[in-house]
């Protein structure tokens, strides 16, 4: 069930919203379509990862809730499609938080 990935070619383009940091929840289905409507006309196509993240160590554990936005090459300028997903990405999940937000708890 488990398996080594090789030979894996990276994207060329990779952008990570801390989705839960801000919104308290993990994004939901809906919410990574809308992400990839308004990525479409800038990459073409577009890989989008929802994952929860946990960073151990023997002293901290963290779990966040990150949304991985995944590009392969192209024949355009990398550097200004990545500045452009980033801007997509920022709006996308500013409306996400605005429309619906968790309450964190202080602890």
């Amino acid at each position: 069930m488990a398996f080594i990935v090789e030979g894996r070619d990276q994207p060329a383009i990779e952008v990570r919203v801390n989705f839960g940091v801000f919104a308290g929840r993990d994004a939901t289905p809906a919410e990574l379509d809308r992400l990839a409507e308004f990525l479409l006309d800038e990459t073409g196509e577009v890989s989008i990862i929802s994952e929860e993240r946990h960073e151990i160590d023997e002293n901290v554990e963290a779990s966040v809730h990150q949304v991985v936005v995944q590009v392969a090459g192209g024949g355009r300028d990398p550097d200004a499609v990545a500045q452009k997903i980033v801007e997509r990405a920022d709006h996308w999940v500013r409306i996400c938080v605005a429309e619906r937000h968790a309450e964190i708890a202080d602890a």
